[in-house]
């Protein structure tokens, strides 16, 4: 007590005329972008809406980024712009997923879901066994075996994190930095604290209420196994299993669901608050004494500190960990490192066990010269009738091409050969599902 009172005096007794502290510039907008991004960690993290009680900065551009939820005449004046919905808003959605091609039906969806890209960068960070061959452009093969049919609908369980013991330390800072303001009789800084930890305490808490969520569409009764192919320029992934499992990667959301859906009108109150807080702090900070000030950044630039740690925190990645043990349970991944394009179809080929070689070649080698012509036919043929990929001198030496045709022809049957033998030392066996 006597040490804040003697403080006290000593700061008092400067001229508050010739040196006085410019809050304006940390009150709302200073570290904005981190406590949006650490507001959109709360769906994530199990009990992280509990621990918002802290007065966080940002305050204006919280508001601005989640009033937009709210629809009525009133909110959509108050913070105007398109509307989206809270997945989006979240990052849980939004991005493209690659190409999807079915390996049965023949289907073929250009962009697929936010999961789905989820799921290729995690195969895609898979070590994958390499295939011998020539060597030109390496390409990645994941064989995904989904034994589990998720339902149509799952609530998830969050993340348990380590953050409580980390989020009490801006929660300790602000009250203590509130309490140093009481004791020095600074009754506007204390109370900008104290407001702040209370609308941070509360967004969290109605923030954070939503339900997190995974949902993909139900298949048609009787629909054919569901196997297929996530590609890109350099990674491609075999789906195998039913039509709900691969449903679950190409059309499966993560979403967040919330009792006031969906006019969210509990989170359109929670950003006026936040404006609130903003509008209060600008004009009455400036009016408490130099310490209080002094103790009100000091609260700022601590959960600031608190909120780029959160934002620092891989989402991306802890969505991908939900995907795979919440969602997928765990499914069987193999990967495999091709040295060419050409042995990489082949290999796919073989392991997919198609019903529409032609259209999946096509798609995947779109190359229409005579030497892939006669090429594409050849390895069909062979693969429908249950033959080896084993190819003599003679096969090449065909008098209808020049000597350039002979010497490119017989460079793609070896590629193709290389990946037969791959596949015979590396097995990727089908397991024969009904349809029913």
């Amino acid at each position: 007590m006597p040490f804040f009172q003697n403080l006290s005096r000593s700061i008092n007794s400067l001229d508050a005329s010739s040196f006085s502290l410019d809050t304006s510039a940390v009150v709302g907008v200073f570290g904005g972008e981190q406590a949006v991004s650490a507001m959109g960690t709360i769906p994530l993290y199990k009990n992280w809406k509990w621990l918002g009680w802290y007065n966080s900065p940002g305050s204006y551009e919280i508001a601005k980024r989640y009033g937009g939820l709210a629809k009525s005449r009133f909110f959509d004046g108050l913070f105007p712009g398109s509307r989206t919905d809270p997945a989006t808003l979240f990052e849980m959605d939004g991005t493209k997923g690659p190409k999807f091609e079915a390996a049965h039906s023949g289907t073929v969806i250009e962009e697929t879901s936010h999961l789905a890209d989820l799921f290729m960068k995690e195969c895609h960070e898979l070590d994958g066994k390499a295939i011998k061959g020539r060597q030109t452009q390496p390409v990645g093969v994941t064989i995904a075996d989904l034994k589990h049919e998720p339902p149509t609908e799952v609530i998830l369980k969050q993340v348990v994190s380590h953050s409580p013991i980390v989020s009490s330390i801006p929660i300790l800072v602000s009250a203590g930095t509130c309490i140093t303001c009481a004791f020095i009789h600074d009754w506007f800084s204390g109370s900008m604290i104290l407001l702040g930890m209370v609308v941070s305490g509360i967004s969290c808490l109605v923030i954070g209420s939503g339900t997190f969520i995974f949902t993909h569409p139900e298949p048609a009764p009787g629909s054919p196994p569901g196997d297929g192919i996530i590609c890109s320029e350099k990674e491609f992934v075999l789906l195998r299993g039913k039509e709900g499992a691969v449903n679950a990667i190409t059309r499966g959301k993560f979403g967040l669901r919330f009792k006031s859906q969906p006019n969210y009108h509990d989170i359109g109150w929670c950003s006026i608050l936040l404006m609130t807080q903003f509008l209060a702090q600008l004009l009455l900070i400036p009016q408490g004494k130099l310490l209080g000030q002094l103790m009100f950044v000091i609260s700022i630039a601590v959960s600031w500190g608190h909120n780029m740690w959160l934002s620092s925190l891989n989402k991306e990645k802890i969505q991908r960990q939900i995907l795979m043990n919440e969602v997928l349970r765990q499914p069987t991944l193999t990967r495999y490192i091709f040295p060419n394009r050409t042995s990489m179809v082949v290999f796919i080929l073989l392991a997919s066990h198609s019903a529409k070689l032609e259209k999946l070649v096509n798609d995947l080698l779109p190359n229409e010269t005579k030497v892939w012509g006669k090429w594409k036919a050849t390895i069909i043929e062979r693969l429908k009738e249950g033959k080896k990929l084993e190819f003599q001198p003679s096969e090449w030496e065909d008098p209808d091409f020049c000597q350039e045709e002979r010497i490119l022809l017989e460079t793609l049957y070896q590629d193709a050969q290389a990946a037969y033998y791959g596949y015979l030392e590396n097995p990727t066996p089908l397991t024969r599902r009904s349809n029913t």
